[in-house]
């Protein structure tokens, strides 16, 4: 006669399975958890990465205009100490404009430019206006009459609004 399996002999096949895969789902857990935990200690170093770059960019960004600027500074040095004792105010007025000269130059290659208002029609993304005075012509009306305070972009990006008086 053939012996059929028993019952207790069924479970405990059944029960060395579960043991099996429980293990087998416990080492899959504490893998994911090992995972995560990388991932977020890499996530954490990544963002103090970026974090020190972008202020060392900052630091490398002023470093780099300043370093621009010591030829205009040198030359203000200059002109201060040769006209200390001149009475001509036409050689004052000269080391002034070409410092000036060679301070705007500086500040253009560096992408500094201008903005042209007066004459212009009023922008309130790019203009403020000060005040509203009689238009002195009639092609004035409503247009920018006198600039106050320059303004002045910075490549596409508006540094500084244009102070400007409006005709009415």
């Amino acid at each position: 006669m053939t012996e059929e399996p028993t019952a207790p002999e069924v479970g405990e096949v059944e029960g060395a399975t579960t043991a099996t895969t429980g293990s087998k789902t416990d080492a899959e857990l504490a893998d994911l958890k090992d995972k995560y935990l990388r991932l977020a200690a890499e996530f954490e170093n990544y963002k103090r990465r970026t974090t020190k770059e972008r202020a060392d960019l900052f630091k490398t960004a002023n470093q780099e205009l300043m370093v621009a600027l010591l030829p205009v500074l040198d030359d203000f040095d200059r002109a201060r100490h040769h006209t200390k004792d001149t009475e001509d105010a036409g050689t004052v007025r000269e080391s002034i404009d070409i410092i000036h000269n060679k301070l705007q130059k500086t500040l253009n290659q560096k992408g500094l430019a201008p903005m042209e208002a007066k004459g212009g029609a009023f922008d309130p993304d790019l203009h403020e206006a000060i005040t509203q005075i009689p238009a002195p012509s009639e092609d004035l009306k409503g247009k920018i009459v006198d600039e106050v305070e320059k303004g002045y972009y910075l490549g596409d990006k508006v540094i500084r609004h244009a102070k400007v008086v409006l005709g009415q």
